[in-house]
């Protein structure tokens, strides 16, 4: 049941830019912009974790009584896609169509909100041509070439978000698609607003030529015009703080003179078999072979071992686990009415499931309470109250006990 917004109590989260856990301040709707996928590939365990950690925020946001809205994005024109579908001698956009319901469904399972809004790069270039276009007239940005760049020496915040230096920028700028030897630019770290597409590739007219548009300027057109100039909470997977995040506050920052985003969440990153999840590497543990030998919350179960901002290793074990958990859960719910709050019970777990959850998303702590108070109730403890108050907690969390496991562990 929704309550009305406590305005006493605040959800406190790390913050990116600020380097510290700070209590959100936030109005009573509030607007969420997380960075999605570019649909070349399966939802990966990666993936599944960053927008985990984003739907136990909203879903205690909700509890809080505030209004969310979420954007999350679909990358479907960008340095990624177009070489993986020449590979596959397919479309661009018939590859992003076949991963984007994937990656749908790969969510629904997961019990993940929805979006509000979910924009396409390639359904939102007019707005991306109309900020490069007022870049370039402030003087931010510059044609090169068969290129139009920021000018990051026009922008002096330029590295607030990461702090990292210029040279560890530069480095980055190397590793993760920039051009910092480029000797056109004049600046190592000045990245791409538009370019000419190569043969082949999908092309868009516009007044600095024909092209396609550069990585960054895609979200900030997109978020912009879901969300207007400042977006209560921004984020995504860590490796996006620089070059991504990085450069779209200075495009966007330098046209609208108002803060990108209010608050900066990142979650950390995966490794499988001692390497980060990487599509090069191909160590990606897809959520749809997950999900074909364990229940989708038992994937939740499984993430929820793990804090949203550290990096951690998935061993094949902590599936087969976390299903043995969900049955013990389910087990001990045993079709329970769910409790309203902490109300139904005396325990307190509901209460308890909150208090981690706003002391910066702890979700580790959140689960132990739940099998903590499963266990209780297996040993005959708590009664009714208990059991329907864990059904009210475990729902806070996402996952639904009054369904039986629809796969057993093997």
């Amino acid at each position: 049941m929704r309550r009305e917004r406590d305005t006493d109590v605040g959800m406190r989260l790390y913050d990116t830019a600020q380097k510290t856990v700070v209590e959100l301040e936030l109005g009573d709707h509030v607007g969420m912009y997380v960075c999605g996928i570019t649909p070349y590939d399966a939802t990966h365990l990666g993936h599944a974790a960053t927008y985990l950690a984003y739907d136990l925020i909203i879903r205690r946001l909700e509890d809080m009584g505030h209004t969310v809205t979420l954007v999350r994005n679909y990358t479907d024109v960008d340095d990624s896609i177009l070489p993986k579908a020449s590979e596959l001698g397919e479309h661009y956009l018939s590859l992003a169509e076949r991963e984007i319901d994937r990656f749908a469904a790969d969510m629904a399972a997961l019990g993940t909100r929805p979006a509000a809004y979910e924009p396409r790069a390639t359904r939102s270039i007019d707005a991306m041509i109309t900020m490069i276009a007022k870049l370039l007239d402030a003087g931010h940005a510059y044609v090169s070439a068969d290129r139009v760049l920021f000018d990051v020496a026009t922008f002096p915040g330029f590295g607030k978000l990461s702090g990292y230096s210029a040279e560890h920028m530069t480095a980055l700028a190397a590793e993760r698609g920039g051009t910092p030897d480029d000797p056109r630019q004049r600046n190592p770290l000045d990245f791409v607003l538009w370019q000419a597409s190569a043969d082949g590739e999908p092309s868009w007219p516009s007044p600095f030529g024909p092209g396609r548009p550069g990585w960054h300027i895609e979200c900030s057109a997109m978020g912009h015009a879901a969300l207007g100039e400042t977006i209560d909470i921004h984020g995504g997977g860590d490796d996006l703080v620089f070059p991504h995040h990085e450069c779209e506050i200075a495009q966007s920052e330098a046209i609208h003179s108002a803060p990108l985003s209010r608050y900066w969440v990142h979650a950390g990153l995966v490794s499988y078999r001692g390497h980060k999840m990487s599509k090069s590497l191909g160590n990606l543990v897809f959520i749809s072979d997950l999900r074909a030998r364990i229940d989708p919350r038992a994937i939740r179960l499984a993430l929820m071992a793990h804090h949203y901002r550290t990096e951690w290793e998935w061993f094949d074990s902590e599936g087969l686990t976390a299903q043995r958990d969900l049955d013990t859960l389910v087990g001990a719910a045993g079709g329970a009415a769910t409790a309203t709050g902490s109300a139904g019970g005396s325990s307190g777990l509901f209460a308890e499931v909150q208090a981690v959850l706003d002391d910066d998303l702890n979700a580790p702590t959140a689960r132990d309470a739940l099998l903590g108070a499963a266990a209780a109730v297996e040993r005959g403890a708590g009664g009714a109250a208990l059991r329907g108050e864990l059904v009210a907690a475990a729902a806070l969390c996402g996952i639904d006990l009054n369904r039986p496991p629809a796969t057993a562990a093997k």
